[in-house]
């Protein structure tokens, strides 16, 4: 027992020296850790006192460096201000010496000023002294004076004044008619359109002789039936393979002329496909007369024409004035009032549109009563055309008077697309019947000697006897004489009337 106690004081006297040394132990490492956080601290503050001292020095020598530019700028502006103060010192004496040299001038002018002054009252009074000597001595007051002087200069003025206003109406006349020369020779050279000459009859030809024998048919009836289909004269005489076509109405001969040919080509020939063949022929030519009108105003760059209209200017395909194609002559007169318009500086547009519709009343010219003109502007003003293209239709023919440059151009255009050469075809009866109406005008006034017509007609050359007709006469007489061409004549375009007079003088040497 006792050895378990000495045992068990043995032991737990062992255990509490461990415990103590290992306090001992930790509180050794305790110490050594404390040593060790404090000499690591006071590193970091050497550390950081070096830090700030090195970016003290920075600040300081950053410092220094701005104060060095602020004061070399300081000295800078002070210098600038110097020198700026003692330019305005420069200039302030100046200007004190322009303003003693302007006090100086303005003194002396104050005196001639008072100087001038005195001679004008000097030179009144010697006027006044005067004007009373010249009343005395012409006998009339300044104001009567005055009224003489005026009326003498007014005189004078409006004599100088009317020959000022004849030489420029002389020059202005001249400049004009060559600039209107200019401008149409312009416009004819671009215009280049065929001649088409038109007749009253067609020729179809035909396979054979025989055929004549089927187009008759028995006892006439097929040839009845042709022409009272289309209104045409159907003409079958002994010319071999062809018969003709006789009417005055081109529209109604192509029909026939169209029929016939599908009739010889069907070989069906009785006057009841003869009647189908002509109403479906009749039928294919009122669309082809649409597509003409569409594609004349096409041609033209004309758009937004009513279809009325459109199929009125197809109609003149058909139409002729003497023998001159009225569609190709509408288009022919669009042009060239379009390029005369462009040379004037005017809308081309509006030209050409009333160009191409100022012969559209022939189209209806045989249904209704009056002139062609004015039907056709009464047909535009119906289908909402524009006063200024109604006007210029109305106008072309003078059945108005012409109010607009449009207007003009489209008598002008119409007067050289009829009246150029080969434009119109006459017969001959008429054609020389024309010539001796012409000469018999001119031979009928007193004091002409002989008269020719040139130029187809379109000029007539009067020779006066010297000792009867003056020169002043002379132009009294070209007048008069185109007067009573306008009065009795019918004629395309225009006549021009040259009276000729010459003085001989003749002495015989013996």
């Amino acid at each position: 027992m006792n050895e378990l106690l000495i045992g068990a004081g043995a032991l737990v006297a062992g255990g509490v020296l461990g415990i103590f040394v290992t306090y001992l132990a930790m509180r050794g490492a305790k110490n050594a850790a404390l040593a060790s956080a404090k000499e690591e601290l006071e590193s970091q503050r050497k550390k950081l006192e070096l830090g700030y001292e090195e970016k003290a020095v920075k600040s300081h020598k950053e410092l220094e460096r701005d104060f060095g530019r602020r004061r070399a700028e300081v000295e800078r502006l002070e210098h600038k201000l110097q020198s700026r103060e003692s330019s305005l010192d420069r200039k302030y004496d100046a200007l004190e010496k322009r303003e003693r040299a302007f006090r100086d001038s303005e003194r002396a002018l104050e005196t001639k000023r008072t100087r001038l002054e005195e001679k004008t009252r000097d030179l009144d009074r010697q006027h006044e002294e005067l004007k009373s000597k010249c009343e005395q001595v012409a006998g009339m007051t300044a104001d009567e004076a005055k009224q003489v002087l005026l009326e003498s200069v007014e005189k004078e003025a409006r004599l100088d004044a009317a020959a000022l206003v004849m030489r420029i109406e002389a020059e202005t006349r001249e400049i004009a008619n060559k600039k209107a020369r200019q401008i149409i020779v312009l416009a004819i050279e671009k215009l280049a359109n065929q001649t088409v000459t038109e007749t009253t009859v067609s020729v179809v030809q035909l396979p054979g002789d025989d055929m004549k024998g089927r187009i008759i048919g028995r006892e006439g009836r097929n040839i009845r039936a042709l022409e009272a289909a289309t209104g045409c004269n159907i003409i079958v005489d002994d010319t071999p393979e062809a018969v003709v076509l006789s009417c005055f109405d081109a529209f109604r001969r192509e029909t026939a002329r169209l029929s016939i040919e599908r009739l010889i080509s069907d070989g069906r020939i009785h006057p009841g496909r003869i009647e189908e063949v002509v109403a479906r022929v009749t039928k294919e030519m009122n669309d082809q007369i649409v597509e003409t009108g569409e594609r004349a105003c096409f041609d033209l760059g004309i758009h937004d024409i009513h279809p009325e209209i459109v199929k009125l200017l197809g109609r003149l395909k058909y139409r002729t004035s003497y023998g001159q194609n009225v569609l190709l002559h509408s288009q022919e007169v669009a042009y060239l009032a379009g390029m005369m318009a462009s040379e004037l500086g005017i809308d081309p547009r509006s030209a050409k549109r009333a160009g191409l519709l100022h012969d559209v009343g022939k189209a209806v010219s045989h249904e209704s009563e009056g002139p062609h003109a004015l039907i056709g502007a009464e047909l535009a003003r119906k289908y909402r055309e524009k006063p200024a293209i109604v006007h210029a239709m109305a106008a072309h023919h003078n059945e108005e008077e012409p109010k607009t440059l449009i207007a003009v151009l489209v008598q002008a255009a119409d007067a050289l697309s009829a009246a150029r050469p080969g434009a119109r075809r006459e017969t001959l009866e008429s054609y020389i019947k024309r010539l001796e109406s012409l000469e018999e005008i001119a031979n009928s006034f007193e004091g002409v000697e002989r008269s020719h017509a040139l130029q187809a007609g379109r000029e007539i050359r009067i020779a006066v006897d010297p000792g009867k007709r003056s020169d002043n006469e002379c132009a009294l007489l070209a007048r008069d004489v185109a007067k009573r061409i306008e009065q009795e004549m019918q004629y395309p375009g225009q006549i021009k009337v040259t009276v000729v007079r010459e003085s001989r003088v003749s002495e015989i040497a013996k």
